[in-house]
């Protein structure tokens, strides 16, 4: 079992990677900062519907900054979700802006409201920190979910990611009968799998979702990353393996109880399949972002040279060695799948 025992250090976007996010339109102009919100004059602690502490704080600002801040706080959502200001920032309300000390980010967290149907949203501003960045842009292009995000100086807008926390999920869905638990312990097989070819690191439970939909026959379960700044950052192979983490036990229980090892092998293959696809279809963008990253330092030395090291031994080949950075380290790990898939082809 992984434990990460301290903070990941956070990176601030470097002038490459900040001409990458304007090519691409990630970055903006935005009406509000991230330093605004940490200008709060007071808080309560945040509870849930069974009195439990959610670990946020509802925080409040002086009279005279609130009209104004809700103001920016609408038009940041509006150029989050339509690129632009349009009419229905009239009818939406600022309900609720909660903030969290725990974990790398420490995210504020905008409840916005129709005040005509009462139907809400979430999105969150945090530092904008460049692996998370990395991590979001990976996202966007490798798994099967796109991401909308901005960025404007040291501050990141994320949209809310549905789902229903892993953790929560264990304590709360996982023994319903209407559930099948080999549709569950096929989707961890392939979310563990997606999360280690492209690197992202520490998803225990509470920082990924499972997205659940009724199928005309069953009931279908997708896994969603939703803490991104673990992307290519730790020394230990095993640290971007899901099934490592004791957090996530049950599930790895779950898959040795039902599945043979032939069938977790082919979940596996198909999920490197659709991956490099999507490589194939990104290549371009992947190779910007690369070439955006290459020079930046995205982990300690020590890190980097680790990572090396088992990803080498991993793929038994030892011109890994020779990669500079985390960026470089990343793709020439891809590589090895694209060539994986054009050599199984060619029988």
């Amino acid at each position: 079992m992984e434990i990460i025992s301290r903070r990941k250090i956070c990176y601030p976007a470097s002038k490459s990677l900040r001409k990458y996010l304007r090519s691409y339109g990630r970055e903006v102009k935005l009406p509000v900062s991230y330093e605004t919100l940490r200008d709060f004059s007071g808080s309560v602690p945040l509870f849930d519907k069974q009195g439990r502490d959610t670990l946020w704080e509802t925080v409040y600002y002086q009279p005279s900054l609130t009209d104004e801040l809700h103001q920016g706080l609408k038009r940041v959502y509006s150029l989050l979700k339509a690129n632009g200001p349009y009419q229905a920032e009239e009818h939406l309300i600022i309900e609720r802006i909660d903030f969290c000390s725990f974990g790398n980010s420490k995210p504020f967290r905008i409840r916005i409201v129709n005040r005509y149907n009462e139907v809400y949203d979430y999105f969150y501003i945090k530092i904008a920190d460049a692996s998370r960045i990395w991590g979001m842009e990976m996202e966007h292009m490798l798994s099967p979910y796109w991401i909308n995000y901005l960025v404007d100086g040291n501050t990141l807008i994320e949209e809310h990611i549905s789902g229903i926390p892993g953790d929560m999920f264990i304590r709360q869905y996982m023994d319903k009968p209407e559930f099948n638990p080999k549709r569950i312990a096929k989707e961890f097989v392939k979310f563990n799998e997606r999360s280690f070819i492209r690197l992202l690191g520490d998803m225990r439970s509470y920082n990924f979702v499972f997205d659940i939909s009724q199928d005309f026959d069953d009931i279908q379960f997708r896994i969603r990353a939703i803490d991104f700044d673990q992307q290519s950052y730790e020394g230990r192979k095993n640290m971007y393996m899901p099934q490592f983490f004791k957090e996530n036990l049950i599930f790895v229980e779950l898959v040795q109880k039902h599945f043979h090892p032939d069938v977790i092998h082919q979940y596996q293959v198909e999920e490197r399949s659709l991956v490099v696809r999507r490589i194939r279809a990104q290549r371009h963008r992947l190779k910007d972002l690369k070439e955006a990253l290459l020079h930046d330092e995205l982990s300690t030395p020590e890190k980097l040279e680790q990572l090396k090291r088992e990803l080498a031994d991993h793929h038994r080949d030892e011109r890994l060695m020779d990669c500079c950075s985390m960026a470089e380290l990343l793709t020439e790990h891809l590589k090895k799948y694209i060539f994986a898939k054009e050599n199984w082809l060619k029988y």
